[in-house]
């Protein structure tokens, strides 16, 4: 795809470097256009050295009859400026179009256009700023929020340039074919725990990174994603309209169960365990030199459930066995 980075003098600028190298890296075709204030602050070399692309930023930089920002807006898929200032977004939100820029995102009428707020917290909840950013939600425009923490300033608060992955998964969100549009997608992810004591417990084997792509590609395909998960070291997905946790597999029983009804497809992807200890011990069991004998119980058969009580749902269930390892 042929993506525009636009580039403002945010303090987080020396981010947007890494954003034009990600996007490089998947293969798409960047051109960068940058404020003259931006320019000031990180040289245009340096975007084009990494992103490997041209970086404007002169709207009177007009050649052999090409117009910068009527060319650059008509032939562009994706516009995505990162990081938005207050003075930038507001200035789009009224229609000022007083640099290339500017000028570019007023000239450009596609659906996948993307604004990444970054600023002091202060600025970030003023009321006018507030009503320029609605304005441009109501007029297409797609914002990736700006995190919490601390911020250049010194402060804390909600104001910081987000994840540039999260800024990436955007774009595959406004430009992946809606082959799901309409849908409510139910997937489950992730091991399940059966505790022993306060401190052991039964588990699988599972990462849950299965069932987190999953989730994530149904995202892109415009389904209503809810992803159920057991215990993992993974970031939750972007986007995602749902995210659970659980532990158990009664848990995870429970939490799909109230689901199931006003869902259009369940994909059961998570390892949950077959068994779980019939007593559960309080606190931490000593040790001793003695033998430790468990008796196990059947836990619930979530899929053959599923199976029983479904109507018109599709139900994706998956099987480890031992001879595929």
């Amino acid at each position: 795809m042929r993506i525009v980075l636009g580039v403002s003098s945010g303090i987080a600028i020396y981010k947007a470097v890494d954003l034009a190298s990600k996007l490089r890296k998947e293969g798409h075709e960047l051109h960068v256009v940058m404020t003259p204030d931006a320019t000031r602050m990180i040289s245009p070399v340096v975007f084009s050295a990494v992103g490997n692309c041209s970086v404007y930023h002169d709207w009177m930089d007009v050649r052999n009859g090409w117009i910068p920002h009527t060319e650059l807006s008509r032939t562009t898929d994706v516009l995505v400026v990162a990081p938005a200032t207050a003075n930038t977004i507001s200035k789009i939100a009224n229609g000022i179009a007083d640099n290339l820029l500017t000028l570019v995102a007023l000239a450009f009428d596609k659906d996948a256009k993307i604004l990444v707020p970054t600023m002091n917290y202060r600025m970030y909840s003023n009321k006018l700023f507030q009503e320029n950013l609605e304005k441009l939600k109501n007029n297409g425009w797609f914002v990736v929020e700006p995190e919490e923490g601390h911020l250049a300033c010194g402060e804390v608060g909600k104001g910081r340039y987000p994840e540039n992955e999260k800024i990436v998964e955007a774009v595959h969100l406004l430009t992946f074919p809606k082959k799901l549009a309409g849908k409510k997608v139910l997937i489950t992810a992730g091991p399940t725990r059966e505790r022993i004591d306060a401190v052991r417990f039964i588990t699988n084997a599972s990462s849950g990174k299965m069932g987190y792509a999953l989730a994530t590609v149904a995202k892109r395909m415009g389904a209503r994603v809810s992803l159920v998960s057991g215990p993992t070291s993974l970031k939750p997905p972007y986007y995602v309209d749902e995210f659970v946790k659980v532990e158990s597999a009664e848990e995870m029983y429970e939490e799909v169960m109230k689901r199931f009804e006003d869902t259009d497809i369940v994909i059961m992807n998570a390892a949950v365990g077959d068994y779980r200890p019939k007593k559960v011990f309080e606190g931490k069991l000593k040790k001793t030199e003695n033998d430790l004998v468990l008796h196990l119980e059947r836990t619930k058969d979530i899929l053959k459930e599923l199976g029983q009580r479904k109507s018109n749902q599709i139900l994706v269930g998956f099987a480890a066995e031992v001879e595929n390892f």
